[in-house]
């Protein structure tokens, strides 16, 4: 006995549409140039591999039952996705990737990255994407261990690079400065004067923890013997801080709408504000060129606007 993924192919479910539209068994037969009674029993073969009826035979027209009715809902889903699916495998041999994979560092700017994003879904290609947020040394280890195909936001260049992965391309996105800042109620915002390193050791700093798994971890303007409270992105280290949770060094253009807004307050540190430079990295090929979707996010990074905006164009500036 056929069963339903004997019968569920795509020209019986076109089949039952061309039934539907006809509006009778006659017309749809005439329709697809079938006899009628050749067309009932392909019709029948369908509802016994399914177990149901999908026409209500009591009436002269092809009149669908409930499970009927929801079947040609799906058969028009999956029709749709089999054409879709036949335009991205023509697409894909034209030189797209079929999934683009990048690793984003939590200081670039979201806002700025998913305009690129929209630019790239504006081209239709048949690459489908896949964001991952990392954390310093997290950002690059995703592409040197095969789970990302582009790190956006490193903070290591090829030359840092040249003896733990091979084959790997940099770029960079320019630099990122970082000012300390507390909320207005810290204890911190009060003080007078430059904060030396033994009064920053009895406040709790906050520190976005470095994502990487099975590599080296990286630390930052973190003092021995202060408490730290470790969260996941650059992001939530700056939520943790307007709450009050601790201190700690932010991205500049991240903090400075918080700052101007009163909900942050900037302090000097006898530790001079310090600058990060970031870079996009990628994994080259052996052989060829670069897929089309990794040529185009390259291309963009070219601009020296599209870079700006990556690491200042924060939410609320």
């Amino acid at each position: 006995m056929p069963t339903p993924r004997d019968v569920l192919t795509p020209d019986a479910l076109a089949m039952l549409q061309t039934v539907v539209s006809a509006g009778s068994f006659a017309g749809a037969a005439r329709a697809l140039n079938l006899v009628p009674s050749a067309l009932s029993y392909r019709v029948r073969q369908i509802e016994d591999a399914l177990d149901v009826l999908l026409f209500d035979r009591s009436a002269r027209q092809a009149r669908l039952t409930e499970a009927g009715t929801e079947l040609l809902r799906e058969a028009a889903r999956m029709l749709a996705d089999i054409d879709a699916v036949a335009q991205r495998v023509k697409r894909v041999a034209t030189g797209w990737e079929p999934m683009l994979t990048l690793a984003v560092d939590s200081v670039v700017a979201r806002d700025s990255l998913l305009d690129l994003v929209g630019a790239f879904y504006a081209l239709e290609p048949p690459t489908r994407l896949k964001l991952r947020d990392e954390t310093l040394l997290g950002t690059i280890e995703a592409l040197t261990t095969g789970e990302a195909d582009l790190a956006v936001g490193s903070v290591l260049d090829a030359a840092s690079l040249a003896f733990t992965a091979t084959g790997i391309r940099t770029r960079p996105l320019g630099e990122l400065k970082f000012i300390y800042a507390v909320a207005p109620h810290h204890p911190l915002a009060r003080f007078d004067g430059p904060l030396t390193e033994d009064i920053l050791r009895r406040h709790r700093a906050v520190a976005a923890a470095d994502s990487s798994r099975s590599g080296p971890s990286m630390t930052v303007n973190l003092i021995g013997g202060q408490d730290v409270l470790a969260v996941p992105t650059m992001q939530a280290k700056l939520a943790a801080q307007l709450h009050g949770l601790g201190g700690g060094y932010l991205p500049e253009p991240m903090a400075r709408p918080y700052v101007e807004a009163g909900h942050l307050v900037e302090c000097r540190t006898e530790r001079p504000m310090h600058s990060v430079q970031l870079h996009c990295a990628w994994r080259a090929r052996s052989a060829g060129q670069a897929g089309r979707a990794l040529a185009w996010w390259l291309a963009q990074f070219e601009h020296e606007g599209t870079r700006r905006a990556l690491l200042e164009r924060h939410r609320g500036r």
